[in-house]
């Protein structure tokens, strides 16, 4: 068997296995708690192959993809609001948190989030658009490295910052307390496993489009971007648009992760999309191996679970271990937990001993 179909086959077997446990054990060995706190878990996965693309593949250390996060989170969170609020009071009512505030009538900018076609356009649309113009400002000017990183990292703290101010956006409390999710109530259990299967199927269709691109033509290009930028450029392309669409794509897995975690979690604010929580996704990515496919989603699933149950038990030391945790991940394996069983084949096939050769 080629190596070609040996890929292929390696991969379908692995596509056929994480199904079966996202869709038929997880729901049978979790509790209906643990099971919605695992689609959380799943959303910050998502986040992470985008990342993973991005950073791995086009050395882009994306610090700020709180901001796309939260694109979608808010554009998600607008629309189950304006649901809630229909629903009470029949359309064009305000939400319930303006009316707390003496809002009497709704900004023109929440009006098309009534509709569900245009709030999911607006999902897939928006934060990739700025993604693009964003992008091509920045990597058209040659921004890289560090450079970048800090760019990156600074809009997603002043995203935050301006959510804040933004009363009409729920201000620092963000939006909470969503009772239907496309007509759908949110607190029936049936319909909360069904958005953990939403969650599921997402994370298997982000990663089958990161693995096309890495093995497509533009996946080579953009390693070799990332490896000999200047090399790609005097051969006839475009590196800043093959770094654009990497970026692009990215921040889409943001946006969706966004939209699907309101419904999940029920809340969204600034706290939960500023510099933070950026660092959090690029920690999991880095613990669990960005020059991986599946790396990223493991280090994703490893933080947020860990980040959970140890900060349960012990709060004032959780972000300790998770400081030492990131030192001995890039100390002692630099290529994130997915790099391990490579390694240890590496130093079984190097203490193997060697035969001994017959004398006559």
């Amino acid at each position: 068997m080629s190596k070609f179909l040996q890929s292929r086959l390696g991969a379908w077997t692995g596509f056929a296995a994480a199904a079966i446990g996202l869709f038929a054990v997880a729901p049978l060995i979790m509790s209906g708690f643990r099971l919605g706190l695992f689609a959380q878990f799943i959303c910050y996965a998502i986040v992470a192959v985008g990342i993973g693309l991005a950073w791995g593949r086009g050395g882009m250390l994306t610090l700020g993809q709180g901001v796309y996060f939260g694109m979608g989170a808010y554009l998600m969170a607008m629309h189950l609001k304006m649901a809630d609020a229909e629903f009470r009071n029949g359309p064009g009512a305000v939400p319930d948190f303006m009316e707390l505030a003496g809002v009497r009538e709704l900004p023109a900018y929440w009006v098309p989030f009534a509709s569900p076609a245009f709030t999911v356009a607006a999902i897939l649309v928006l934060p990739t658009a700025v993604a693009v113009l964003l992008g091509l400002a920045v990597f058209k000017r040659r921004v890289k490295g560090a450079y970048f990183a800090i760019l990156s990292q600074a809009l997603a703290g002043a995203f935050a910052i301006f959510l804040i101010g933004q009363q009409t956006l729920g201000g620092f409390n963000g939006l909470s307390y969503f009772r239907y999710f496309f007509g759908f109530a949110i607190n029936d259990p049936v319909n909360q496993q069904m958005l953990y299967f939403i969650a599921a199927g997402v994370l298997l269709a982000v990663v089958a489009v990161s693995l096309q691109l890495r093995r497509s033509r533009y996946g080579e290009l953009l390693v070799a971007v990332r490896d000999s930028e200047e090399r790609v450029r005097f051969l006839g392309y475009d590196s800043a648009n093959i770094k654009v669409v990497a970026y692009a794509v990215a921040a889409l897995f943001a946006s969706v992760a966004g939209a699907l975690f309101v419904p999940v979690v029920g809340i969204i604010s600034p706290a939960s999309i500023g510099i933070v929580p950026s660092i959090m996704f690029i920690l999991g990515v880095a613990i669990g191996g960005r020059g991986t496919l599946l790396g990223p989603v493991i280090g994703a699933l490893a933080v947020a679970w860990a980040q959970t149950t140890l900060s349960e038990q012990f709060p004032s030391a959780w972000t300790y271990a998770q400081g030492l945790l990131f030192v001995v991940v890039i100390a002692l394996l630099p290529g994130g937990i997915s790099s391990i069983p490579a390694l240890a084949r590496r130093i079984r096939v190097k203490n193997r001993p060697e035969p001994v050769e017959a004398t006559a």
